[in-house]
């Protein structure tokens, strides 16, 4: 008998019949000798209207106060979702009980609407299912030293997951959302794009990081740190599906090296349309700029991308970053009115209407040549690179938002994605 957790995405969750089917599923699961723990997200679109009925209230309105109250909302989707399964289980003739973050308790930070997990207390769940019952636990949500309801951002259900799954030492932690697998890159951009059967953790992470919206990047961290095995899989197989050919689907997430992922230099194509970059002109080229630009930033609890400071000349050098898209606007006025004149730069600027490319694999550091092979693939597009980032297996690049879909596909067409050959098998 093996400990499993599934957590279930929106849309597997967005309506009473699907839930059916992901009780149907999980009992299965249950009937076949497996102590079962589940995390579903909210109802499919829950949470933006939830949010949205707050912005109409008070659109301008931020502050610590104010988040407070948009956790204790935003909170509300997944306790619904968490009593709609419950019932649905107990239709099927299991025995099922839900529990809040709050509940468990799932412990967090106080950062209101971006808490950090701290640590859970797994006792009540274990007595559950000692008791045999399905255990299903609300994602995204905890609960702070205060006792204040609190969120871990968008795409939190996933972290809470692998974070429940590693308190708990589960043997397997299944990610069910509507796409059967890790794709070489996205299939709505480009249609030859093909599902992986395996993928190591640090292309997982990187992929996660650079934009791919399968995986919410603390998910892939937690289970790295805690070697969780992880699986993404599709909620939309049948559900009657044998049990043993279900465990195999999707993608594997794994931490082993082998000689099979040496065979690929490049296993995916991540993007990420939600970039802005931020540039000061002239700024003084003295130690410590590089603290006092980006210092301020942080404090300001805005988080950093890609970095490129230009040679220096007559003591002056330009200075560039990318932020979130949602936070170009904050990060701007910022340096208007707080760092520039500290600084004596002479112009503060950006653009919104960039975006990120990536090309990723583990392959990477036993094959030369990857990078200029990307350049190459983009000059002949036409196609302007503006910064560039790099590391053991990615090389990032800022383009033209305009160029993102017509770069993707030459870049997964230049290193043989759409071909099945050995990439397959990371």
């Amino acid at each position: 008998m093996a400990l499993i957790v599934h957590k279930y995405g929106g849309t597997s969750m967005g309506s009473t019949e699907r839930i059916r089917n992901v009780a149907k599923r999980v009992a299965k699961w249950h009937r076949a000798g497996h102590q079962m723990v589940v995390v579903p997200s909210a109802m499919s679109g829950e949470t933006n209207r939830l949010l949205g009925l707050a912005n109409e209230l008070a659109p301008a309105k931020r502050g610590d106060a104010f988040d407070r109250e948009l956790d204790m909302l935003a909170s509300t989707g997944e306790q619904v979702s968490v009593g709609l399964l419950a019932i649905a289980l107990q239709a099927e003739g299991i025995d099922a009980i839900s529990f809040a973050g709050w509940q468990v308790p799932i412990k967090t930070s106080a950062t209101h609407t971006k808490a950090r997990i701290e640590s859970i207390d797994d006792a009540r769940v274990r007595g559950e299912l000692a008791a045999g019952k399905v255990v299903i636990i609300t994602g995204f949500q905890g609960v702070d030293s205060n006792n204040d309801i609190t969120t871990l951002g968008r795409g939190g259900s996933d972290t809470s997951a692998v974070a429940v799954a590693a308190a708990m030492k589960a043997d397997e932690c299944l990610i069910y959302t509507d796409v059967d697998g890790v794709y070489t890159t996205d299939p709505r951009v480009v249609e030859d794009a093909r599902r992986l059967a395996r993928i190591s953790f640090e292309e997982m992470l990187e992929m996660a990081s650079l934009g791919s919206k399968v995986l919410q990047i603390r998910s892939v961290e937690f289970a790295g740190k805690y070697k969780v095995p992880m699986r993404v899989l599709s909620s939309f197989t049948p559900w009657d599906i044998d049990i043993n050919e279900e465990a195999k689907s999707g993608t594997l997430i794994t931490f082993e090296d082998t000689e099979v992922m040496e065979k690929a230099a490049v296993s995916g194509i991540a993007f990420n349309r939600d970039e802005a970059k931020v540039s000061l002109l002239g700024v003084s080229d003295t130690p410590g700029i590089a603290y006092k630009i980006l210092g301020s930033v942080a404090d300001a609890n805005i988080d950093v991308d890609m970095i490129i400071q230009n040679l220096s000349k007559d003591g002056r050098t330009d200075f560039s970053f990318t932020v979130h898209r949602n936070d170009y606007a904050k990060t701007i006025d910022l340096l208007n009115n707080k760092v520039a004149g500290e600084l004596g730069a002479q112009e503060v600027t950006g653009d919104a209407k960039i975006c990120k490319v990536s090309v990723v694999g583990i392959g990477m550091r036993s094959h030369a040549g990857v990078a200029s092979k990307m350049f190459r693939a983009l000059s002949e597009e036409g196609i302007n690179i503006q910064m560039i980032s790099t590391s053991e297996i990615k090389v990032s690049v800022v383009i033209d938002e305009k160029y993102m879909e017509l770069a993707v596909r030459a870049l997964h067409r230049v290193f043989d994605l759409d071909q099945d050959n050995s990439t397959d098998a990371i």
